[in-house]
């Protein structure tokens, strides 16, 4: 009897190290049943409106997340847009840790949405897993305006302050940032107009409904590609971009600052480690596929992938950045 019971212990400890083998394997995974990953699609959140840059790389990238994720993985993309990205931000903050849930966040937004106000998410309830975006600021105006450059901007603005309307995604985003910043270094006063996404800015802007849109470099040159009748006056990068090698920088213009806009991709904390690390490899995965990368340079997305800790490295930082700036200039009414 003790013979038999001896037989059947091992067989058991035998079974156990078969299932840990499979479940590093990446077949199955531990906490979650046991059950093969992904078994059921997986919904991809965006924060802004379908046709703008993050719904465009969204959308791009998902199908080699799926390539790489393998076990038929089906990835859906998800547009909940409202109040600056808040809505987008606190659906993905908030949503089951099992997985099935991931999706874009977009700086400086889901940084400076909780500095300003009271918000339904903090970024650090998120589960980063990596940048694939970082897109300059830039001024787009109608290709039948009078401004040629920032400082014809500028000095219409000084004459008519409030006459320039600036569209923008928002409060506390990276285009509503710029126009505060350039109001405060040229002296001037703009009138913000807050659309859901950057293509209800273009599609604005188009129109004449507005003066100036505070669109992406990317996104800006994607739109004129596309028909859109607009002329950039200048891009917020440090250096020229090389989407955008002939179109001078703000700090050449004598306009000293930088904004941009990164968009990565996370989920919500706690996710069981196994999925939380085949979420991010196959993100690493996706964004250096030179298929992905076709698809980017068609809609001029500058590409600069961050693994999970440099991506929270720039997140700090940004925050650092941005409650200094608050401080200093409350870009809304306390």
């Amino acid at each position: 009897m003790r013979k038999i019971r001896k037989t059947v212990e091992g067989l058991i400890k035998f079974v156990r190290a078969l299932t840990l083998l499979a479940c590093g394997a990446g077949g199955l995974l531990p906490g979650t049943g046991n059950a093969a990953y992904p078994e059921q699609p997986i919904t991809m959140i965006v924060a802004y409106a379908p046709g703008g840059g993050t719904d465009l790389v969204a959308r791009a990238i998902a199908p080699y997340i799926e390539k790489y994720l393998g076990e038929g993985a089906r990835i859906i993309v998800l547009n909940r847009t409202g109040a600056g990205g808040e809505i987008g931000f606190a659906a993905l903050a908030n949503a089951p840790r099992d997985g099935y849930t991931i999706g874009f966040i977009n700086t400086p937004p889901v940084i400076t949405i909780p500095i300003e106000r009271k918000a339904a998410y903090a970024w650090q309830n998120l589960e980063l897993l990596g940048n694939i975006v970082d897109d300059p600021g830039n001024f787009s105006v109608h290709a039948e305006s009078p401004f040629k450059n920032l400082d014809d901007l500028a000095a219409y603005a000084k004459t008519n302050p409030g006459a320039v309307s600036v569209g923008t995604t928002g409060s506390g985003s990276d285009d509503h940032l710029a126009m505060v910043l350039f109001e405060k270094i040229a002296g001037v006063k703009m009138n913000d107009i807050p659309f859901k996404g950057s293509a209800d800015v273009r599609t604005a802007l188009a129109g004449k409904q507005i003066v100036v849109g505070a669109i992406n470099v990317g996104e800006a040159l994607q739109f004129s590609k596309g028909g859109a009748p607009m002329r950039q006056l200048g891009q917020m990068s440090q250096a020229r971009s090389v989407l955008a090698p002939d179109l001078p920088t703000f700090k050449e213009q004598g306009y000293d600052m930088e904004m941009a806009s990164l968009r990565g991709m996370a989920a919500p904390k706690g996710l069981p480690p196994a999925i939380r690390d085949r979420l991010a490899k196959a993100i690493e995965q996706a964004a250096a596929d030179p298929g992905f990368h076709v698809q980017a340079a068609k809609f001029f997305a500058p590409l600069r992938y961050l693994p999970p800790a440099k991506y929270e490295a720039e997140l700090r930082e940004g925050e650092e950045q941005f409650r200094r700036l608050w401080n200093e200039t409350p870009w809304i009414d306390k």
